[in-house]
């Protein structure tokens, strides 16, 4: 008793805890089964500890009369079997006293309550919590015996939160019989578990007897309150004198304590409610004593009930909606130890002015959202009187962007695809440099500055794009991979590039040194053990991102670079789920989903953080992969969209200005080059986009990649550092491709053809092209027939004396029979002979008859048989003028066959090419697959024929330049500049039947069919569709197929066969070629009607010293577009980038630019 006293007269102490402040402790009691199993090495996110004040952090010793600090340094003992002494006054003891038992106490932490002056994020994870390791206690079970109720020095009697307490179970014979025992019975240790497992003893667990039960009132009064001292105080001085831990591997996350960290269940139950705890909070005095267990014996006491919320944060505190409908409270920093200056804001760079970011929110004076519902109740008293009219302008203003869906409703959706037909597919190679680097490793991430180039992955390498070296190489260790980097700001633009900082997959920060290949800081647990997903710069600072939605604000030290040496500068908390995101000015646009939230960090934390009320979104659209902003339209931001959509919005008013459609295939990155949009895809494909007219148009579109592409970089920092504008892009086959942004090649040849009229000589030619499956008829059949033995006279006398007459047949032979089809498939072609004697009979037979009828109805005109090709059915014929036929070369042919995977030319194509004069035609004939259904079959046919090499390559670059197009060299059909394709195409007309399609026709409707032609509907919808590039005049006769021989009614067999337009003339020619008309012919020897065209092509002949003359020209204009992209990038860099002032970003352009004068011709006039 006299101890008693002289505790509670003397002074309160609390044991000085081991940890610091930034720690928290997990409570004693029971755990959850998720956190008794986690690792004793699992790290939490970092924190951003506030410091409390005295009075809050012992106001349990005011409300809990005896407590002292002798008590807690007894009974906190690390010796198990020592007993309290024991009191003179014996009274009885409760039915049943036994423990369950319990692992050693763990690591004391401190608590990571949201209370006071402690900021709050969009939820309360978003407190910045320690990342010291978690040494979770794992608990034995005992599954027949319950729990019963206890006493000991450093418990509440209370359950804990994290452990849902269960009814006490009715009273049986055998809980009597062992009441009796303890009674008759001497305190004895604890019994053995009944799993004849040995108990592992907890450090203050006891068996009371009745003697002892004197001391528990005492005991319980001297219990210190978990809301005076920090929980970690629990042990006494000798039981915290462990040596420290040493530095370990760091491990995966366990999923189980990573989801329980949210509920905040690191400290110890409070001796009452937590309603009432909060109640007393702030309070001098408490109304009623400490809860005492009841002691009697003759009663057992009753278990707590089960709290609704394992976590009730403490009133005043911000709570967590998703998504949030008012924006957070600015964070405020506490972990960094060097202070703000004077001034409030730390400046961006000692020189940095920027003058041309995004205008500031209007000044406020609260911190909350100025976007806020004032018919609500909940309204705080300063948004209860009349605000601004600037504040009110912006207010309306996101309030009617987000009541009308965030700009859904005004956002134009073009559903048109781009215009591919002057699409240039020549891979954009820089001149000087290495083309490509192989990483030889799995990577995915990488950054680039100037010559430097980092990727990171189990290795971390830098290697320079002008020789492919490498610089450095870190090997990340096992286990751990770098899944973040970026180059350190430097202190001046001269410093740029020098160091990189990288995140791995343990949350750890490190600064490498290129120069020294060595890591020259680094930052365990800068985000706990959470993954380190991206690192932005922001002018002279960096943020870090982990994949819990941590955000770290790295400020610029004394010498204006950011540093790991001290903590972050401010911390943030951002929504979970992240799949893309980018800085825009001083925003951070975050995209979770569809859902994009515009976020404002800053170092001092002073700024509303969260922007907007509600996410952007556009529902038509699908999930945001990627993004990007161009220089040359500053105001709109792009996003990319898994469905191959690009979503368009607006910095100024966050409304979205469109919708476009530009691919079928996932966008994997986006690049703002200039005025130009580069695309990367997951079929490896890198697109460039003009956005200057709608639909956009394909500037350009190759294959980079083998594998998907990982990611597009435009290098801002390559004009000034290397004098030239960089692309860098990462494959999934691990390759960097470097591209040249300008586009050079492009440019120049894009250019000659603009100012071809000034040093070629142009003419025009008359063409005649027939196309039809003639159903394997011979020339002989059209005799039975007046109307048919005077088709191919009517058709050449009409036909205006044409310089070129193409004649395309398909099912020259029946290929309905499977006999002969078998002998041509298995019977080896004979190589001996002239391709006279190796064509058969029939191909021969309408050769003859096509020049006789030339002969005898193209009187006075003489034409000379060019080329003929056949492949199983089809057959091309092509008859020239004979005065044309001296200025035609480089002729040549091929055939693609498609039949049974490419192994069979019943399906395929014949390509023949050749030059008149400097100009390339090339002419093709197809027969695609049949069947109704069988478009997608079809789309693939005429990819595979179109994208096919299969002609001799020129190799001159200036005949390249001259006589073909799109970047090609005449390997590929799209290389010329003239090409016609004719043939059975088999589109037919979908989702209507026979008999509607039959009286439509009759009745002369055709637009409504035409509606629901197969080609004609891919051309609209299908932006892969290879027929795009091409033209038709439109149609005005009615469907060729299929009729029934010899009659003019269509197919009345079994199949009853729809009609439909198979038989197709389509022609590409960049306003080259003009079609004069496009009819049938009413023939009836086979189930197709014949169709033709007469075209009028325009050729050229070259000048070569007028070609000269125009060449420099070009070469003159290019230098001086690339001063003015250069001096614009320049300047963009250094004021946006680096952020300097105007007038110093300036001096240094004009000093840059005048050291790459002597690189220019001196023979330029120049004013």
């Amino acid at each position: 008793m006299n101890k008693s006293s002289d505790a509670q007269t003397g002074p309160t102490t609390t044991p000085t805890p081991t940890t610091t402040s930034n720690t928290r402790t997990v409570s004693p009691a029971p755990k959850p089964t998720r956190l008794r199993d986690a690792s004793p090495l699992a790290r939490e996110p970092p924190a951003v500890p506030t410091t409390r004040p005295k009075d809050k952090l012992i106001l349990s010793n005011a409300h809990l009369p005896g407590t002292t600090s002798t008590t807690s340094s007894a009974f906190s003992s690390p010796t198990p079997n020592m007993r309290p002494p024991l009191s003179p006054r014996p009274i009885h003891p409760p039915s049943l006293m036994i423990e369950p038992p319990h692992s050693p106490s763990p690591p004391k932490r401190g608590s990571d309550v949201a209370v006071g002056e402690r900021p709050a994020f969009l939820n309360t994870d978003s407190l910045v919590k320690p990342s010291t390791p978690t040494a979770a206690s794992r608990q034995f079970k005992i599954p027949s015996r319950p729990h019963t109720p206890s006493v000991e020095a450093r418990k509440s009697p209370r359950l804990v939160p994290s452990q849902p307490p269960s009814p006490p179970p009715p009273r049986r014979s055998t809980e009597l019989r062992r009441e009796r025992e303890v009674r008759d019975t001497k305190p004895v240790p604890p019994p053995v578990n009944r799993s004849e497992k040995p108990m592992m003893p907890s450090r203050s667990s006891y068996i009371v007897d009745g003697n002892q039960a004197p001391e528990i009132k005492n005991r319980f009064a001297d219990k210190i309150s978990p809301f005076s001292s920090p929980p970690s105080s629990s042990g006494t001085p000798d039981e915290d004198d462990t040596p420290p831990m040493l530095p370990a591997r760091p491990r995966p996350h366990p999923e189980g304590l990573s989801r329980a960290l949210t509920f905040h269940s690191s400290f110890e139950p409070p001796p009452v409610h937590h309603s009432m705890a909060d109640r007393r909070r702030g309070r001098d005095e408490i109304a009623r004593g400490p809860i005492t267990p009841q002691i009697t014996g003759e009663q057992r006491p009753a278990l707590p009930i089960r709290p609704q919320s394992i976590y009730e944060p403490a009133r005043g505190t911000n709570t967590f909606m998703a998504p949030p409908p008012r924006p957070t409270r600015p964070g405020t920093n506490t972990n960094q130890p060097e202070p703000i200056p004077a001034n409030g804001v730390p400046t961006k760079r000692v020189v940095s002015t920027p003058t041309s970011q995004q205008a500031a929110l209007p000044t406020r004076t609260h911190g909350r959202s100025m976007t806020v519902d004032r018919t609500s109740s909940r309204i705080p008293s300063e948004f209860r009187q009349p605000i601004a009219p600037v504040t009110r302008a912006v207010e309306e203003r996101s309030t009617d962007v987000l009541a009308g869906g965030l700009g859904k409703a005004d956002a134009l959706i073009t559903s048109l695809y781009p215009d591919a037909s002057n699409t240039n597919r020549s891979k954009p190679y820089i001149n000087k440099g290495v083309h490509e680097i192989p990483t030889k490793y799995d990577s995915r991430v990488f950054d680039v500055c100037g010559e430097l180039v980092c990727t990171t992955g189990s290795f971390t390498r830098v290697w320079s794009v002008l020789d492919g070296g490498l610089l450095m190489s870190l090997s990340m260790g096992e286990g751990i991979r770098g899944t973040a980097v970026a180059f350190r700001p430097g202190a001046n633009v001269g410093e740029e590039g020098e160091r990189v900082w990288i995140g791995n997959n343990y949350g750890e920060l490190m600064e490498a040194n290129i120069t020294s290949q060595s890591i020259v800081s680094n930052r365990p647990n800068a985000h706990g053990r959470h993954e380190i997903i991206k690192i932005y710069r922001h002018y002279n600072e960096l943020w870090t991102l982990d994949e819990t939605g941590t955000l770290h604000v790295w400020g610029p030290d004394e010498n204006g670079v950011p540093t790991l040496v001290s903590g972050p500068t401010q911390s943030y908390r951002l929504p979970k789920g992240h799949m893309f995101s980018m800085v825009v000015g001083d925003e951070l646009w975050h995209a979770t989903g569809k859902e994009i939230r515009v976020f404002l960090p800053t170092i001092d934390g002073r700024s509303q953080f969260q922007v907007l009320i509600r996410p952007l979104c556009q529902e038509s659209a699908g999930e945001v992969t990627s993004g990007t902003l161009l220089t040359s339209d500053p105001d709109k931001i792009y996003f990319g969209h898994v469905d191959g959509k690009v979503s368009i919005y607006s910095r100024t008013t966050y409304s979205c200005l469109g919708v476009m459609n530009i691919s079928l295939y996932k966008i994997s990155s986006l690049a703002g080059v200039g005025r130009y949009m580069w695309a990367g895809y997951n079929t490896g494909k890198i697109a460039v986009y003009d956005m200057g007219q709608t639909p956009w148009a394909v500037k350009k579109d190759w294959q980079a990649h083998d594998n998907p592409v990982v990611k597009l970089i435009a290098d801002s920092s390559s004009f000034y550092k290397l004098d030239r504008y960089q692309v860098v892009s990462l494959g999934a086959d691990n390759m960097l491709r470097t591209w040249d942004g300008l586009l050079q090649e492009d440019w120049l040849s894009c250019e000659m053809k603009n100012k071809e009229e000034k040093y070629c000589e142009f003419q025009k030619l008359k063409a005649l092209i027939l196309t039809w499956n003639a159903g394997a008829t011979t020339p002989n059949s059209l005799r039975y027939s007046d109307s048919d033995a005077s088709f191919f006279q009517s058709l050449l006398q009409g036909s205006d004396s044409p310089d070129i007459i193409v004649f395309g047949f398909q099912e020259l032979v029946d290929l309905e029979d499977k006999t002969a089809t078998a002998k041509r498939f298995l019977k080896p072609k004979k190589k001996e002979g002239s391709d006279q004697e190796r064509m058969s009979h029939q191909y021969r037979d309408w050769r003859d008859f096509l020049a006789r009828c030339l002969d005898d109805y193209m009187s006075g005109d003489l034409y000379h048989l060019l080329h003929t090709a056949p492949l199983v059915g089809l057959f091309t014929c092509i008859f020239v003028k004979a005065d044309l036929r001296d200025r035609i070369s480089n002729l040549s042919g091929a055939e693609i066959k498609r039949g049974m995977g490419g192994l069979h030319g019943n399906k395929g194509a014949i390509v023949v090419r050749f030059m008149v004069d400097d100009t390339s035609l090339c002419f093709i004939n197809c027969h695609l697959a049949a069947g109704q259904s069988s478009a997608n079959q079809r789309h693939n046919d005429i990819a595979a024929i179109l994208e096919a090499s299969i002609l001799p390559g020129e190799r001159d670059p200036v005949i390249r330049m001259d006589s073909y197009v799109g970047g090609g060299d005449g390997t590929m059909i799209l290389d010329h500049e003239l090409c016609l394709l004719n043939g059975d195409l088999n589109y037919r007309i979908d989702t209507m039947s026979r008999d509607t399609v039959v009286t439509a026709v009759k009745s002369g409707n055709l637009g409504k069919l035409l509606e629901r032609d197969q080609l004609l509907v891919a051309r609209r919808r299908n932006p892969g569709f290879r027929l795009r590039a091409f033209d038709e005049l439109p149609i005005t006769f009615a469907p060729t197929y299929k009729y029934d021989v010899g009659t003019d009614n269509y197919d009345s067999s079994e199949k009853k066969r729809s009609p439909a337009w198979c038989d197709r003339l389509l022609y590409r020619g960049r306003n080259r070629i003009q079609q004069l008309d496009y009819r049938r012919h009413e023939v009836r020897v086979s189930d197709h009607r014949p169709v033709s065209g007469r075209f009028r092509f325009q050729v050229k002949r070259i000048n070569p010293k007028k070609r000269a003359v125009a060449w420099m020209e070009c070469q003159q204009q290019w230098e001086d577009l690339k001063a003015r992209e250069a001096s614009d990038e320049r300047l963009y860099y250094l004021t946006h980038i680096i952020g300097y002032d105007a007038a110093t970003a300036q001096r240094l352009n004009n000093e840059r630019a005048a050291s790459r004068k002597l690189h220019r011709s001196p023979s330029r006039h120049r004013d």
